[in-house]
């Protein structure tokens, strides 16, 4: 009988819950596996027992961060104690990137000295390179979702990292021309923080949008335990607006779609991956306001930072004005050939997501992980 891998893994929001049940299904098909670890709906339908809510971790900014410190911190120690209890083979700590340098920093201290993940890097390429350096005593790889990334970081002495791709290649859509009317997509984030700051501002853009001959109607994608707390905001809203919690639906979706409008994250790859034009948008907090003037505005949506030019329009601010943000939209609804220049430009992210960038080809995680573990095994001689 074959040895079973122990697999921890940490997911500290969905998108990172997604990339995790990825890899457990990966990991599934060649080995035995008893998971443990912190997730959301996908994990869970994986068969991981959360050993808390996940959402006590979806926190984003220095104001949400504040307000949650105890929790966080108490979460912080109680998953350096599970894991220094049970001695998984592996641990898999997937974005969430302050709270998993600290424990990989405790666990490190306490004397965990098996193999360490950081899957999804950490932005050094945006702003703070040193971390990467910083980085090297407490992972033994990261695996990177962006193509570019393994690059920077063997330049900045980082961790070995490998580039694995995104989920969200096994969706693409080949989409060669973008349509003439369909649903209107709006996606306000996951985290509370997220959802408070933006779902006025999408409240506004519905009204300002409503009536369009374009436009079908108004869906908002979410998860299921969100629903309940989207469903309630919505109510209020002057146009009606559907919830779609079914994540098998969303290809469909998608495929039908005009455009969207999406709060910044891994979900704009999502969406260029079903070819979706989109205009994106980031209200962002104080602190976070400040840090982006002082980098000199970077873009933050992930197709503009991967094919190094301006594909989508994006609204940053501090005050993202709902106008301002409805009118772009209105002009990519009423401009086809905008559309198709977005759609086009996809097909060029989704063959470079595809194959990487030499000599860092797009690599299995999970072949990666069990190659950590086999390692180790040798090491112990076990």
């Amino acid at each position: 009988m074959s040895t079973p891998l122990r697999l921890f893994v940490l997911a500290g929001e969905p998108s990172g819950d997604r990339i995790a049940a990825d890899l457990v299904r990966r990991l599934k098909e060649r080995v035995t596996l008893e998971l443990s670890g912190v997730g959301g709906d996908e994990l869970t339908a994986q068969g991981l027992r959360s050993l808390f809510p996940m959402s006590d971790l979806a926190v984003m900014g220095v104001t949400d961060v504040l307000l949650n410190l105890p929790k966080l911190l108490w979460r912080l120690e109680q998953t350096a104690r599970a894991i220094i209890k049970a001695q998984p083979d592996v641990v898999v700590l997937v974005d969430a990137q302050d709270f998993s340098k600290l424990l990989a920093r405790r666990l490190r201290s306490r004397g965990y000295v098996k193999p360490l993940i950081l899957y999804v890097a950490p932005s050094v390429w945006a702003r703070n390179p040193e971390r990467a350096a910083k980085l090297k005593p407490l992972f033994n790889a990261v695996f990177a979702v962006l193509p570019f990334e393994p690059a920077v970081m063997e330049q900045l002495g980082g961790p070995p990292t490998v580039y694995v791709g995104h989920p969200s290649l096994g969706e693409t859509i080949e989409v060669k021309q973008a349509r003439e009317a369909g649903p209107l997509v709006l996606l306000p984030g996951s985290r509370e923080g997220e959802l408070r700051r933006h779902l006025p501002i999408l409240k506004e853009l519905a009204q300002e949008l409503a009536g369009n001959p374009n436009i079908t109607d108004l869906v908002i994608p979410t998860l299921p335990s969100l629903r309940p707390r989207l469903a309630r905001e919505v109510e209020s809203w002057a146009v009606p607006v559907t919830l779609v919690d079914d994540r098998s639906k969303r290809r469909e979706l998608y495929a039908q779609a005009i455009t969207a409008v999406c709060v910044s994250g891994t979900v704009t790859l999502e969406l260029a991956m079903a070819r979706l034009p989109m205009a994106v948008i980031y209200a962002l907090d104080g602190h976070q306001a400040r840090v982006y003037e002082r980098l000199g505005q970077p873009a933050v949506s992930l197709p503009n930072i991967i094919l190094s030019r301006t594909v989508v329009p994006e609204f940053v601010s501090g005050t993202v004005n709902s106008q301002r943000v409805a009118a772009a939209a209105l002009d990519l609804i009423a401009n086809k050939k905008a559309r198709q220049a977005q759609v086009d430009a996809f097909g060029e992210l989704a063959m470079l997501m595809e194959a990487g960038q030499p000599p860092h080809e797009r690599e299995d995680p999970a072949e990666q992980v069990l190659a950590l573990w086999r390692n180790q095994r040798l090491l112990i001689g076990s």
